[in-house]
């Protein structure tokens, strides 16, 4: 079997020749007047006539004085005939081929064919080409399989080959696209308005999360990665605005998990003048008219999980099910009992646990076996800090969390926005920095500036694309295009290349 040196190299001469023909194996220019779908799903309404198709090579064929050519473009797969005596007169100039000229093509090769929609003798839809151009000439083989690129690991460091040769991913990431172009489009239809604030902020909040730190040269100032979009969004809200959301990127400094990622995509809306019973029924509705349109369905298996989001939802009581499940009372218990409750169900127990990070782990482990769609409410005061007190229940706050097989899929909640009870809970956060806990929310002096100029009552919500994962049913990694990686360099390429690696092999 050739190596990827010797088949390179083979390419490399193909490339060579064509240049010696005066044929520009990489043209700016190409022509394209349909998706290769519209022809192939409609062939009685364009049989017979004249069409430009563009894509990717996928296999080649010559038998004497025909050949046959598969391409490929993001929407499906076609057949090109060629007949030798119908490609004649190449204007190399313009990047044409003779048949003569078929030999210097490889799979993998970008191509542009022009000519009549037809049905070989075998019935299958093809193009009779009477042009053909070559638009990019591939270097690299893909893997010798179409649908056999399957190790893990090269899979999500060379994304676009996983792209190429496996068409569920491909699918995947147009799923993906749309379960963001939905939840816009709902928000949007709701009145709701999309401005986009900054990743970079002096200081950072709105979650527990360790961010990333980054240095502007043009201030001489350390500015942070935003962990949320909560803050500046809310500053709208007490600009005046009364609907506002963002999506975009945030970051967290955080290890890999199947459910999480240290940068993913997210988006947060706030809604003046309502409050966490009103986006609670706002979501359900949100819910469901994104996933219907993304998926076609309401009804998933996520781990194992039937989940149905048509059903009326569940209503769980934090408490009630700390209580039924630990006998904690997470109104009154103290650190060593939550620990016992953490080490009786093997749970760990780290020095710098305090009650509330304990008691969200039980919570946790609690939660994997809810399959849910559920709504968890009455969560304590001292887990959700940024949240408003329930005048019925003060130890409470009046937040709304779904909990779909076994996970927290988002965050509601009614908006805090009375200034000093905003600091006093800053300032708690700010004593937990200091006793260790670096997910612990830093002090934004700037938004309780904003608060005592006066936000009126509003509702906020936030969710990830770690619900489209859990829909598609697919890890965090496998849902993202392009996931971080240890950077590696390839052996092979050290191969091609060695002068760019020279003083890095010499040190």
């Amino acid at each position: 079997m050739a190596t990827l040196q010797e088949l390179r190299g083979e390419r490399l001469r193909k490339l060579e020749e064509l240049r010696k023909k005066n044929i520009n194996p990489y043209p700016a220019d190409s022509k394209k007047t349909s998706a290769i779908k519209v022809i192939s799903e409609n062939f009685d309404e364009h049989a017979g006539s004249e069409v430009f198709l563009v894509g990717r090579v996928i296999t080649l064929r010559k038998i004497g004085k025909i050949a046959f050519i598969v391409i490929k473009d993001d929407s499906g797969k076609i057949q090109l005939f060629l007949k030798d005596d119908n490609i004649v007169n190449a204007d190399y100039n313009h990047s044409e081929l003779n048949y003569s000229d078929i030999n210097l093509l490889d799979a993998g090769d970008f191509i542009e064919g022009s000519g009549k929609v037809i049905k070989t003798q075998t019935g299958e839809i093809s193009i009779e080409i009477t042009k053909l151009r070559i638009l990019s000439k591939s270097l690299r083989p893909m893997p010798t399989s179409w649908d056999g690129f399957t190790n893990k690991e090269e899979r999500l460091r060379r994304r676009y080959i996983d792209l190429n040769t496996n068409q569920d991913v491909h699918d995947r990431f147009v799923r993906r696209s749309k379960f963001w172009q939905y939840t816009r489009e709902y928000l949007i239809k709701n009145d709701f308005l999309e401005v986009n604030v900054p990743v970079l902020e002096h200081t950072t909040g709105g979650a527990d999360a360790n961010p990333f730190v980054t240095h502007m040269d043009a201030l001489d100032q350390d500015f942070y990665l935003r962990i949320s979009h909560e803050l500046p969004l809310k500053r709208l809200i007490g600009g005046g605005y009364e609907k506002v959301f963002d999506i975009g990127p945030r970051f967290r400094n955080e290890n890999y998990t199947d459910e999480h990622l240290p940068e993913h995509i997210a988006m947060e809306w706030y809604w003046a003048y309502a409050d966490w019973k009103e986006g609670m029924t706002f979501m359900t509705e949100m819910f469901r008219d994104v996933a219907q349109k993304t998926f076609g369905t309401l009804k998933f298996n996520i781990r194992g999980f039937e989940v149905d989001l048509s059903k009326e939802w569940e209503i769980l009581d934090y408490g009630e099910q700390i209580k039924n499940r630990y006998n904690i009372d997470v109104f009154n218990c103290t650190l060593d009992d939550v620990k016992k409750a953490l080490s009786d169900n093997k749970l760990e127990v780290e020095q710098t646990d305090n009650i509330a990070r304990g008691i969200d782990k039980l919570w946790k482990n609690l939660r994997k076996t809810i399959a849910g769609p559920s709504w968890l409410i009455n969560t304590p005061l001292l887990i959700s800090p940024l949240a408003k007190i329930d005048p019925l229940r003060p130890m409470t706050v009046e937040r709304f969390q779904p909990i779909i097989a076994g996970s927290e899929l988002g965050n509601g909640w009614s908006e805090l926005n009375d200034p000093i009870d905003q600091l006093d809970r800053f300032k708690e956060q700010q004593e937990l920095r200091k006793d260790g806990d670096k997910e612990a929310m830093m002090l934004d002096i700037d938004f309780i500036e904003m608060l005592e100029y006066g936000m009126p009552p509003t509702c906020g919500w936030g969710y990830s694309e770690r619900v489209f994962w859990f829909l598609e049913g697919v890890t965090a990694r496998e849902g993202v295009p392009f996931p971080q990686l240890r950077q590696e360099e390839d052996n092979t390429t050290k191969t091609i290349y060695p002068e760019l690696y020279k003083n890095n092999q010499e040190g």
